[in-house]
């Protein structure tokens, strides 16, 4: 990534490219890809050789990871809310086609941080997370925890994508965007809009910046809108303190309810649970919930799976990073406003849902997050400066 500009890993140039306004309640039905699973014939593999496993083969192939995932039974989520990038339906996809393993989904409304605190807490027991779907500068303050593993479709997923030995790859990313209430505060055409008086005690991000991905990145936009660069995210602090100054950021984390609620009329999070949180969540929705990606420099940020090294139940863990992957599910993280890793290899291969991807909108040309060493240097900086600018 170069060193005056936001690029590779972290940010979007020329949202515009985004036709967010597509993104509609019948893109969001889209694709439910629920063809039944195979309870595969083989005989299961002892858990010790599953938790090393670096791809389906060690099991004797899908039949035999299916009969190990079978044989435990259990599969352990973390931080996957219903509405977020579709998790709801892909859950409820993956019992469908596995229905001998049982999901348990914890913390839905947790971050990053809380994922990894989950893992060293519960250590080798029966609950601790499977697999975790994680932002990239929790992920690489913290490999020790994860192990390798390569999907079937491996190749699908671009170099740049994944980590070369499996140890983590993308899944998808949407664009940082602003929702309102168009009931309550007009349209902002730039972020400076957010400091005005008609935005008083209303804006809200997912969490704190220095623990979760998203708030991190909602700094980062702010960073991108006010002349900053991957490598300089201190305006974008400095912009939250002028926003805490006015009294126009609040405290509240949002949620669909806080929404429906009215506490928190503005959020800048990810375009696809904006767009999940408005008329295209259907009856939960807030239909005066709208979503804006400003004009000029976006962020941008793609999320990891990664498997838990100490993984109660491994097989499961791999089979679900199988599914993942697969193109029913990747076109349901598209259906839900989220550009999925293997979006190219789909497009060239034509299982991406074409009805889909032409009412979500063709990605940026030049889809762009921070590298790894650049979220790194970020998130120092937040930690070091965000409470002193909010405080």
């Amino acid at each position: 990534m170069h060193s005056s500009t936001f690029t590779r890993r972290g940010v979007v140039r020329a949202a515009s490219a985004l036709a967010l306004a597509g993104l509609t309640a019948a893109s969001l039905a889209a694709c439910s890809g629920s063809s039944a699973g195979a309870t595969g014939g083989a005989s299961s593999i002892p858990k010790a050789s599953a938790a090393v496993a670096t791809s389906a083969e060690a099991f004797g192939g899908m039949d035999g990871l299916v009969a190990a995932a079978n044989a435990e039974g259990k599969l352990n989520v973390i931080t996957l809310p219903p509405s977020w990038a579709n998790y709801g339906k892909i859950i409820a996809g993956f019992e469908k086609k596995y229905p001998k393993i049982k999901i348990t989904s914890q913390n839905p409304n947790g971050s990053s941080a809380d994922e990894v605190a989950a893992i060293k807490s519960q250590g080798t027991g029966a609950n601790a997370p499977d697999v975790v779907d994680i932002g990239t500068a929790v992920l690489d303050a913290n490999t020790d925890l994860f192990t390798p593993y390569k999907v079937a479709n491996w190749a699908d997923i671009p170099d740049d994508y994944k980590d070369a030995d499996g140890l983590w790859y993308y899944d998808y990313t949407g664009l940082m965007s602003i929702g309102y209430d168009s009931s309550k505060v007009k349209a902002p055409t730039s972020i400076d809009d957010l400091l005005g008086a008609g935005y008083k005690g209303k804006v809200a991000i997912k969490g704190d910046p220095t623990q979760a991905n998203e708030a991190a990145s909602a700094v980062y936009l702010a960073a991108a809108q006010s002349g900053g660069s991957a490598d300089d995210v201190q305006p974008g602090i400095d912009f939250f303190g002028k926003l805490k100054k006015a009294g126009n950021l609040i405290s509240v984390l949002p949620t669909q309810a806080t929404v429906n609620s009215g506490q928190t009329p503005v959020v800048i999070q990810w375009s696809f649970n904006n767009v999940a949180w408005g008329a295209a969540g259907g009856s939960t929705g807030n239909p005066n919930w709208k979503t804006v990606v400003l004009p000029g420099t976006a962020i941008g940020s793609y999320y990891n799976q990664s498997i838990n090294k100490n993984a109660p139940n491994p097989a499961a863990a791999r089979l679900w990073e199988e599914y993942i992957y697969s193109p029913e599910v990747q076109n349901l993280y598209l259906a839900a406003g989220a550009y999925p890793a293997t979006l190219k290899a789909m497009t060239d291969a034509k299982t991406v849902d074409d009805a889909t991807l032409k009412s979500v909108g063709e990605p940026p040309a030049e889809l762009v997050q921070l590298t790894a060493d650049q979220a790194t240097k970020a998130a120092g900086v937040l930690k070091a400066g965000w409470s002193k600018a909010i405080g």
